[in-house]
C-alpha cells in the first residue's frame, strides 16, 4: 500500500496509551502515534507540561489508516464507545483540559461526519456529548 492510500484521524478520548492500545488492534489501522494538539502554548510541549493542564493541549492519538479496510466513519464510532464523551475534561480518575473528549477533522468531509457521528450517538447516552470538533493544526509527537 502507498502512504497516499493512507488517511488520518486525530482525537482524543483521556490518556493517550489507552486509546492507542484500541486502535493498534483495529484491522485497515497501519499506525497510531500518541501525542498532543490543540494547545495555545508554542513549542513542542512535553508531557510533564501537558500533565499541568495549563497549555491547553490534549492527549491524542493520530491515527493513519487504511479507507478501503476501515472507514473513517468507523474509526469514529470505535471511538465514540471506547470512552465517556459526555464528561467535560475526564475520563475516569483523569482529570484535566488535556483528557477532554476531542475531534481534530482534516476537511470539511472529515467534520461532517464527525457531526453526524456524534448526532448518532447523542440518543445513545443519557448526559449530553461534549465531545469537541476541531479543525487540526499541529501534532506534537508523545515522547517515548
Amino acid at each position: 500500500m502507498k502512504a497516499k492510500d493512507l488517511q488520518t484521524a486525530v482525537f482524543g478520548g483521556g490518556c493517550f496509551w489507552c486509546v492507542e492500545a484500541i486502535f493498534n488492534a483495529i484491522n485497515g489501522v497501519e499506525k497510531v502515534i500518541a501525542g498532543y494538539a490543540g494547545g495555545n502554548v508554542p513549542g513542542h510541549p512535553t508531557y510533564r507540561e501537558i500533565r499541568s493542564g495549563l497549555t491547553g493541549h490534549a492527549e491524542v492519538v493520530k491515527i493513519s489508516f487504511n479507507a478501503a479496510i476501515v472507514s473513517y466513519n468507523t474509526i469514529l464510532n470505535i471511538f465514540m464507545t471506547t470512552h465517556n464523551p459526555t464528561t467535560v475534561n475526564q475520563q475516569g480518575a483523569d482529570k484535566g483540559t488535556q483528557y477532554r473528549s476531542v475531534i481534530f477533522y482534516y476537511n470539511a468531509i472529515q467534520k461532517n461526519v464527525a457531526t453526524s457521528v456524534i448526532n448518532h450517538f447523542s440518543s445513545y447516552f443519557k448526559d449530553k456529548i461534549v465531545t469537541d470538533i476541531a479543525p487540526f493544526t499541529i501534532f506534537y509527537k508523545a515522547e517515548k
